[in-house]
């Protein structure tokens, strides 16, 4: 089963874009975030002629998740249950027997901010609502934007971002929780290069001078992570006209 994550940063602008690289890769499941598309407006005729099932959770102008499965999804979720919010955020699916988790984690705008605590809570709200779908799917895959990177290795310049937002000891402690539930960074099972990022700024030529972060991820449960057998970023999609600031990031699994 090959998995992808993409922020596409508008579906509306990145279709052609979208249906283009499900033509190229041909992953089994591609999860979405930012649709910034209210559910009446998602093209779904024009993801199902690519061959593909969708299910979609959106809202107009921002924020937004759906994914896009050769598999019709089953079972899904909208929601972090017990944690009131009316973003559009989260959306969970089965998917050939895998349980995909699809999340837009708050970007928290800046460190000691509302919207920093309302990211922090929400992490929070996560790790527990995770740890409960964990014990009744063994095999889950948590994929998304997470708006945090992991480590030091997932930045361009660790002094520079430290103690600020996506890069913030809250925030790293935060997602943090999501490993001591046993969820596995599938990039990190493998032997990676140095300098790879998922999201540059669309300022200062940061794609041209590799100024980016990790903070797409595509995390997996310890009986899922088994069966990786790669986990990788696909630079690319940055390169064509209008992109989305973020790369696709995929992980392939042999599922017996």
């Amino acid at each position: 089963m090959k998995i992808a994550s993409w922020n596409v940063n508008s579906i509306k602008v990145r279709l052609p874009q979208v249906t283009a690289w499900l033509r190229e890769q041909a992953p089994d499941v591609l999860a979405l975030q930012e649709t910034k598309t209210p559910d009446e407006q998602f093209p779904a005729t024009v993801l199902g002629e690519a061959g593909y099932f969708t299910r979609f959770s959106g809202q107009k102008t921002y924020n937004g998740v759906a994914v896009a499965a050769r598999g019709e999804p089953s079972d899904p979720a909208t929601e972090i249950p017990g944690f009131a919010d009316v973003q559009r955020r989260v959306l969970a699916c089965t998917v050939g027997g895998v349980r995909i988790v699809n999340l837009y984690v708050p970007n928290g705008q800046e460190v000691g901010s509302e919207k920093y605590q309302y990211k922090l809570r929400w992490l929070g709200a996560l790790a527990d609502w995770l740890a409960e779908e964990m014990a009744r799917h063994p095999r889950m895959a948590v994929v998304g934007d997470f708006n945090v990177a992991p480590a030091a290795a997932d930045v361009h310049d660790p002094a520079e971002w430290e103690g600020k937002v996506l890069f913030s000891e809250p925030e790293r402690r935060a997602l943090g929780r999501l490993t001591e539930i046993g969820l596995v960074d599938t990039f990190r099972l493998f032997e990676q290069p140095d300098g790879v990022y998922s999201w540059w700024d669309y300022r200062m030529n940061s794609f041209q001078r590799n100024r980016g972060l990790r903070i797409d991820l595509i995390l997996a449960s310890p009986e899922l992570a088994r069966h990786c057998l790669s986990s990788t970023v696909d630079v690319e999609p940055r390169r064509w006209e209008r992109p989305s600031d973020h790369a696709p990031v995929v992980a392939e699994f042999r599922l017996p």
